[in-house]
């Protein structure tokens, strides 16, 4: 059995009083997800300072023969960053790793360190005049090194892409502790495999990531923003194509909202102001950095004739900053409403854009004949596929007996999402939740050569074991 008491000697020693965590009070917020799905316990919590502690703690953590799960701001929708319950994994904060190394306004890249939060870069960016233009509901806390390891996505997919689309270079502490520097700001760099692709998304498993290098955009000068009743999940869609066909290069995003969800927002989130009540919501925002390029006006234009042919039931622009602040507000907030409403379970899933209304519709009978009263609380990003294909618990069942049915309830979805040619994990990852469907998902060539691929970076199996493979 491993002497853990003598890896922590070592470990004190090496990262001193700030860099290690060991009282059961101080390592508990670190064992648990965000989701409270899974408990976790840890002996002790590794805080360094820079990189090069980072790659000493991870080489004795080695010697040792002690698993490391690496962890950002713990904002994971599938349990991706949280240890098991023996007791015998160490959990890895980047928290104290916030260093912006460079913001170049000619190159438009910024080099940051990963216990960087979403929001913290994006505020620099912005100092700089510049736009980071990944946006998530947790961006307040979740780290750029866990938005990376997961290939966050967001709400500005449709016009960026998914983070893997924002790197361009990375700094990362492999699995027995060697230091790789691929901080490179390059556009073209077509020598060899694409090492950095390989670590993005790879929910750390094979390494941590330490530090980036991201593509910035210019700063919009002008933003648009509006909230539409629509007719259906097919409106939605339909006015999305029309926006699409106007002016694909304005739209920054383009948001679904059911009718539930948007009731939970009302009922659970303080200041939260839904301006009409619908069965369907669409949120739609324009941005560029184009002068005078009257978005307002086209924006305009497409509503009008949507309203017109009764696509759109009834829409709300934003007037100020505040009010666009707001309308992102009643989107943003739906993954907490529904946690304060109750039991739920999530599916993070994407289908082919033109097949969402089907997925809908689809999911809502066959949901109401798995477990009568459930509730659908469908939402997310309309315009790239990717749908949050939520379930809340029935009125007249206790959320317990619920989430025991949270398995049957992803196969339903996931048969569903298989037919349309879709995934069952479009941003959040696999994390301890979903490995199970690998197998059936990922199996044969693609999921061998993932496991040929962990077992070449990481033999010992220390990196976030359990995560992501089966």
């Amino acid at each position: 059995m491993t002497d853990i008491s003598n890896l922590l000697s070592q470990l004190s020693t090496l990262l001193g009083p700030r860099g290690l965590l060991t009282e059961a009070s101080d390592t508990a917020p670190y064992a648990e997800d965000w989701r409270k799905l899974y408990q976790g316990s840890t002996p002790a919590v590794i805080r360094p300072a820079d990189t090069a502690e980072l790659a000493e703690a991870v080489k004795l953590c080695v010697a040792a023969g002690v698993a490391v799960v690496p962890q950002g701001g713990n904002t994971s929708m599938v349990a991706g960053a949280t240890p098991d319950a023996n007791n015998t994994q160490l959990v890895l904060s980047l928290s104290r790793m916030t260093k912006i190394r460079a913001i170049d306004a000619v190159d438009l890249t910024m080099t940051i360190e990963a216990g960087v939060t979403l929001k913290a870069a994006q505020n620099a960016a912005a100092e700089a005049g510049c736009l980071l233009p990944l946006s998530i509901s947790s961006e307040g806390t979740a780290q750029i090194g866990g938005v990376l390891a997961t290939n966050a996505g967001g709400n500005n997919t449709v016009r960026y892409g998914n983070a893997r689309d924002l790197v361009l270079g990375l700094e990362v502490v492999m699995a027995d502790g060697e230091i790789w520097n691929g901080l490179r700001r390059l556009r073209k760099d077509n020598t060899g495999y694409c090492l950095r692709q390989l670590f993005v998304g790879s929910e750390g498993t094979l390494g941590v990531i330490t530090a980036a290098v991201l593509k910035l955009a210019p700063r919009p000068t002008e933003i648009e923003v509006a909230l539409c009743a629509v007719a259906s999940a097919e409106a939605a869609l339909e006015l999305f194509t029309r926006f699409n066909r106007h002016d694909p290069a304005a739209i920054s995003a383009f948001e679904y909202m059911s009718g539930a969800g948007m009731a939970f927002v009302a009922k659970h989130i303080p200041g939260a102001n839904v301006p009409f009540k619908a069965a369907h919501y669409a949120l739609i925002e324009l941005a560029t950095p184009r002068r005078n390029a009257r978005l307002r006006e086209g924006l305009e234009e497409v509503l009008a004739a949507a309203m017109e042919e009764e696509i759109v039931i009834d829409a709300v622009i934003a007037e100020s900053e505040a009010q666009r602040l707001s309308i992102w507000k009643l989107r943003e907030e739906h993954a907490e409403a529904q946690k304060r409403e109750g039991a739920s379970v999530k599916n993070d899933v994407s289908v082919p854009v033109s097949r969402v209304p089907e997925l809908l519709a689809r999911a809502a009978v066959a949901g109401q004949n798995l477990i009568p009263g459930m509730r659908m609380v469908p939402f997310g990003h309309m315009g790239d596929g990717n749908i949050h294909l939520n379930f809340e618990q029935p009125l007249d069942m206790p959320g317990a007996e619920f989430l025991a049915r949270d398995h049957d309830i992803m196969d339903m979805v996931g048969e569903i999402v298989r037919d349309l040619d879709g995934s069952f994990s479009a941003e959040h990852g696999v994390g301890r939740l979903k490995p199970y469907m690998m197998p059936s998902w990922r199996g044969g060539a693609e999921l061998a050569a993932m496991q040929r691929i962990k077992a070449a970076l990481d033999p010992c199996g220390l990196m976030n074991p359990g995560k992501v493979l089966p």
